[in-house]
């Protein structure tokens, strides 16, 4: 073997590439395979490394919340306070175990999602054909190709006799790609290398022998597989935030603590008492409750999101969905229905609409407003017929939907004809095939040959347009038969320019008397008409990509396909929006990375582009400090799920590479359930900011009634223990409700938030302030009728206040609930869970002073009915105020 570079197999001859690996056309022997063997090892890819338990178990600790209350702890144990440090204990302990259960069964899900399957190759080895393990290929074997086989390795053609393939999962292009022997240019992209076969790519029509020349990670999947294992994994914005919160939440812990110190000491206060408090009330301004409640929440979209058919691999991805900005989706079998299909039947100047889509044989054929029937129509039925007859494919209803066997383009032409109510069984016993000429890239066209029931040869032939026209003397109109002179073929070229301009695959149809089938056989035929196919978007896209818009959300269709295909399909869903441009990937290349970055922005389609160009365009616009989604199923997208914010590849077509690198499944391959996961995202994130809202307003509330006590020279209006049964107990029921609070009205009509916006921004810390300092004002005012006519050893005012508070703190709840008042019963009772944990906080309180054992440890007493009449009322006053406050200023939070 010589050392040329693999990279240019497809630009020498086959002889060239056989000598070069040290080969001949009747294969290797097994001494030489297996010396190979030894040499480049086995013909598979390296295997993602399984994600053990105890890594998501470990993972669970990293958010800096999770880390102070950890460190709170150890204060807690530090002083002697072994309940305060069982209390927080509790609450780490579930949250981890809840995050860790619900991110190792969806891992686990995702890997029973994954094909395990040992692939065959047919091989020459010692100048016999033998079936062995693909896994035990090697540089220089020669390899069978036949239909409907999964290609085992990179090879370059020895020969090809209408041999065609499905590269959609590797380059995205959705047509079959033909394959010949001749040399292409050096430099011709990867889907254009008509020479070369790909690992992991079917073989849907024809059949061929291929020489081995790149086997295991050498091949172009095993590039794109070492490409995506390159890439690391980023925080998602919530871990983000959170962390950033976490850090702010630690200075504010030590500055509340050594404040509440100061101010005892300045009232000489018992020193071990304000010590207690101080570490109380550090403990305090961290909310326990806020890694359950967020973990909760996210838990609750992961199950949101699995009833709408979207698998979610990790948790902080659900709330990610929510955050994105813009949306790059892969085109064949994501915004398409992966289904070719003819739309326009071009006969004679008549222009005839297909109705229908993908494989369902059910549809009309449409000519200015009038519905045809093609039995009364010989032009229309003539199309029809040739286009069925030439070809080999067959579609078949399944257990789940339409199967297509061979080359898509010919089922889709079969399917058409089946609309019309034409079967290939009947017209194959009435004029049984005797001969073909097969499809080659350098023939540029198929025919079949039939004898016809007067013993007639027949040649029904369809292929490229100016290839077919070129051997018709003859063409059918609604008159019959007239002579094609060359205003006619001129006319034809320009129809088929005009039918490619709109993004349509064209071939021509046409039939004629022949000889013999044979190629020099096929002259002057009679032309029939065009055929133009298209893979139709699928259902639903086009209002999804609506409704994106409408939620700011911008939608950037990446694809292999060309230029004109792509412009066409990106302007029939609406992506293109006034001065978008479509940009290839030949104009891609030339473009620095600080170039691509500043022009994306007016970019709505990109086309014809590699793995590295896709994930050039993700890297380019989250430079931009854009959140974004990547949408795709194939092996070619792998490294752009990887590396975007989100990555969201489809469970049922979708490759093993893409499903294993995305962080979102769609297990019914939808476009719309994109839609339905971003809502649910957006809805995770307004319920976090709803419990951080509830938390904060609640737990400042009990900083600012202690220290504004302090400073008016007032006993503590709130004990230690009562301190940790609110934020243990009281403050976390309405917090988890909040958790299940459904979608708000018009939430996928709001823009995006701003990627760098903070949990805390300064107009949501503003509104926290508010209510903090509502509640903690009838929190003191209950403390200070308490007070006023009480004997000094009794727990009166004390109880009062924390009644006050724990109430005040639990009709809060409505307020945090929804922008907008929740007093009407539709509002009030869309979340049962809340009305639940309100009842369940009344309850407790009410324990909490009329069991002995509670009362003891919380140093709290029973209360008179006159003393309940004031506890209740100032409770109230703040839930009355907000609501008051959002029915008559629609803005207030």
């Amino acid at each position: 073997m010589t050392s040329s570079s693999p990279a240019t197999y497809h630009a020498g001859s086959a002889e060239d590439a056989l000598r070069d690996l040290a080969s001949r056309r009747s294969g290797l022997s097994d001494t030489e395979a297996a010396a190979r063997r030894r040499r480049f090892g086995p013909n598979a890819l390296r295997a993602t490394k399984r994600t053990s338990a105890w890594t998501i178990l470990v993972d669970q600790f990293r958010s800096v919340v999770v880390l102070l209350l950890i460190a709170a702890v150890g204060v807690a144990l530090a002083i002697g306070d072994l309940l305060e440090a069982a209390a927080i204990g509790v609450v780490l302990a579930i949250n981890t175990l809840l995050a860790f259960v619900t991110e190792l069964r969806a891992r686990r899900a995702m890997e029973a999602l994954l094909r395990l399957e040992t692939p065959r190759a047919v091989v020459l080895r010692n100048g016999r054909r033998l079936e062995i393990d693909a896994r035990e290929l090697v540089p220089g074997d020669v390899v069978q190709v036949e239909p409907g086989q999964l290609v085992p390795a990179d090879a370059r053609v020895l020969r090809a006799t209408d041999l065609r393939t499905n590269e959609a999962p590797l380059t995205g292009e959705s047509l079959p790609a033909s394959k010949s022997v001749e040399p292409v240019p050096a430099d011709t992209p990867l889907p254009e290398r008509s020479n070369m076969l790909y690992k992991g790519t079917t073989a849907v029509a024809g059949t061929g022998q291929a020489l081995v020349v790149r086997t295991g990670m050498d091949t172009e999947l095993g590039r794109i597989g070492g490409l995506v294992a390159g890439i690391r994994a980023e925080r998602t914005p919530l871990e983000r935030r959170l962390d950033a919160l976490g850090r702010r939440l630690g200075w504010l812990a030590l500055a509340v603590g050594a404040l509440v110190a100061v101010v005892g000491a300045l009232q000489h206060l018992p020193l071990g008492r304000m010590i207690e408090t101080g570490i109380a009330l550090a403990i305090a301004a961290v909310p326990e409750g806020l890694p359950a409640v967020a973990t909760i929440a996210l838990a609750v979209g992961v199950r949101r999101m699995a009833r709408r058919h979207a698998l979610v691999r990790r948790l902080p991805s659900v709330e990610t969905l929510g955050s994105v900005t813009v949306i790059c989706t892969d085109k064949t079998g994501t915004l398409t229905a992966g289904e070719m299909t003819v739309t326009v039947l071009a006969l004679d100047g008549r222009t005839i609409t297909v109705t229908g889509a993908g494989y369902e044989p059910e549809g009309a054929f449409v000519e200015d407003g009038r519905t045809l029937s093609p039995v009364n129509d010989y032009p229309l039925r003539q199309a029809l017929f040739i286009g069925m007859m030439a070809g080999h494919a067959d579609v078949e209803r399944g257990a789940d939907g339409w199967l297509v066997r061979g080359d898509p383009t010919e089922a889709a032409l079969l399917v058409a004809a089946r609309k019309a109510g034409l079967s290939r069984q009947r017209a194959l016993a009435e004029q049984p095939q005797v001969g073909e000429v097969p499809f080659s890239s350098e023939r540029m066209l198929m025919a079949t040959c039939h004898q016809s029931p007067n013993g007639e040869f027949v040649a029904y032939v369809k292929g490229a347009p100016r290839r077919v026209v070129e051997l018709c003397g003859q063409m059918l109109t609604t008159h019959g038969e007239q002579r094609l002179d060359e205003r006619g073929r001129e006319r034809f070229a320009a129809r088929n320019d005009d039918l490619a301009a709109r993004g349509l695959r064209v071939l021509a149809l046409a039939c004629g008397r022949v000889s013999r089938a044979a190629e020099a056989a096929l002259h002057n035929l009679t032309f029939v008409g065009f055929a133009g196919m298209i893979d139709p978007v699928a259902a639903g896209v086009k209002d999804t990509i609506r409704v994106f818009r409408e939620a700011g959300i911008r939608t950037v269709m990446i694809t292999g396909d060309q230029q004109l295909t792509a412009e066409a399909i990106a302007r029939d869903l609406g992506i293109l929006a006034p001065g978008n441009e479509v940009l290839d990937g030949r104009t891609l290349a030339h473009l620095s990375d600080v170039e691509l970055a500043a022009r994306v922005e007016r970019v709505g389609a990109f086309s014809r582009v590699s793995p590295e160009d896709k994930l050039g365009i993700v890297t380019a616009y989250q430079r931009r400090g854009e959140i974004v989604a990547m949408l795709g199923d194939g092996v070619n997208d792998a490294a752009a799920l990887k590396k975007a914010d989100v990555g969201v590849a489809m469970g049922i077509r979708g490759t093993d590479i893409a499903k294993e690198a995305a962080a979102v499944v769609l297990l019914d391959d939808r476009f719309q359930t994109v839609g339905a996961a971003v809502e649910e995202g957006r809805v995770v994130f307004d319920n976090i900011r709803k419990f951080v809202f509830y938390l904060f307003s609640c737990n400042l509330a009990e900083v600012l009634s202690l220290l504004v006590a302090g400073v008016l020279g007032l006993p503590l209006a709130l004990l230690p223990l009562q301190i940790l049964w609110l934020n243990l107990v009281t403050d976390t029921f309405p917090a988890l409700a909040l958790a299940a609070e459904p979608a708000e009205r018009g939430i996928m009509q709001r823009p995006p938030r701003d990627p760098q916006q903070e949990i805390l921004s300064a107009r949501f810390l503003g509104s926290i302030a508010r209510y903090a300092g509502l509640i903690t004002a009838v929190t003191l005012i209950a403390f200070a009728i308490g007070l006023h006519d009480t004997d000094p050893t009794s727990n009166r005012a004390v109880t009062m206040s924390f009644m006050t508070l724990a109430l005040a703190q639990a009709f809060h709840l409505g307020n945090a609930r929804s922008r907008t008042p929740v007093l009407a019963p539709r509002h009030a009772f869309a979340n049962p869970y809340a009305l639940g944990a309100v009842a369940i906080v009344v309850v407790l309180q009410v324990l909490a002073i009329y069991v002995s054992t509670l009362g003891r440890m919380l140093h709290t007493q029973p209360l008179e009915w006159k003393d309940w009449l004031i506890v209740v009322a100032l409770g109230l006053t703040p839930a009355l105020v907000g609501q008051t406050a959002k029915l008559l200023l629609p803005r207030a939070p």
